[in-house]
């Protein structure tokens, strides 16, 4: 998976609650200057909220702030799936998933304005839909969906695609353009297990016949289940997978992070 840790800042141009739980945070001016994203739809940033009483040295870099000061004084540091990058209008879009007042980015991104400074790192990114495969599957849960939507933006014409959307309610679901014939599949988990409806969809859908291509993310122990019936139980390989788990039930990024490394020795030990 390609990774560029250049530190970088963006200014926010403007806000949008697209959902009621997902605020989309707009940014743009020179700090995007040469942004790109590659071929990916799954791109991602690592974005680094300052401490309240930590005075930075300028320009800020997170890298070098890594190497002179102690980590207690490191800024907060959250990744960020890139919903759309328009380089002709040098805008960057990130969707916010909020939870009221938990959590870091959420409150951050439901009070920003326009002129606030975003510092981040990125992007990285491993992912893009193959134009040759026969079909293509894509789930997850609201975590997921910005790289979901893109993914299906960027499908050629005809280009099949079976997606399973895990959100709260009716009133959370997007729409998703696409020139591909896409079979989107809503799931409203109504206050109940997250992930638990996407893993219950996945293992009884019936797929179409051919080679697919996987997109899985979202919350870890729903990947981590998916990822074992898509292997042994649907005999689909290894390479065919983009799967991965963007954050786990009941642990902050930082501490998934800090696990996650032993999380999938784990699961690859488990599930070969």
């Amino acid at each position: 998976m390609a990774e560029r840790s250049r530190g970088r800042s963006g200014r926010v141009v403007r806000t949008e609650r697209v959902a009621p739980r997902m605020i989309r945070v707009v940014l743009g001016g020179d700090g995007l200057a040469d942004f790109a994203t590659g071929p990916y739809t799954d791109s991602y940033v690592k974005l680094a909220f300052p401490l309240d009483d930590v005075l930075y040295p300028e320009p800020f870099d997170l890298a070098a702030i890594r190497a002179a000061m102690p980590r207690d004084k490191w800024p907060r540091t959250r990744t960020y799936t890139v919903r759309k990058w328009d380089a002709g209008a040098n805008e960057l879009w990130i969707d916010f998933v909020t939870h009221g007042d938990s959590g870091v980015a959420g409150p951050w991104a439901a009070k920003a304005q326009p002129g606030d400074v975003l510092h981040f790192a990125g992007p990285g990114g491993g992912y893009a839909p193959d134009p040759d495969v026969t079909w293509h599957l894509m789930a997850g849960d609201e975590s997921a969906w910005p790289a979901i939507a893109a993914a299906l933006e960027a499908l050629p014409a005809g280009a099949r695609a079976v997606v399973f959307a895990e959100v709260d309610g009716p009133e959370d679901e997007q729409a998703a353009p696409s020139a591909g014939q896409v079979d989107l599949r809503w799931l409203h988990r109504d206050g109940g297990p997250r992930g638990r409806m996407v893993v219950d969809a996945v293992k009884g859908a019936l797929f179409p016949e051919g080679v697919v291509q996987v997109f899985v993310h979202g919350e870890a122990t729903m990947v981590k289940e998916l990822r074992g019936h898509l292997k042994l139980e649907r005999g689909i390989a290894r390479e065919q997978m983009s799967i991965s788990g963007y954050w786990r039930l009941g642990a902050d990024e930082d501490g998934w992070q800090s696990a996650k490394g032993e999380w999938n020795r784990r699961v690859e030990q488990e599930q070969g």
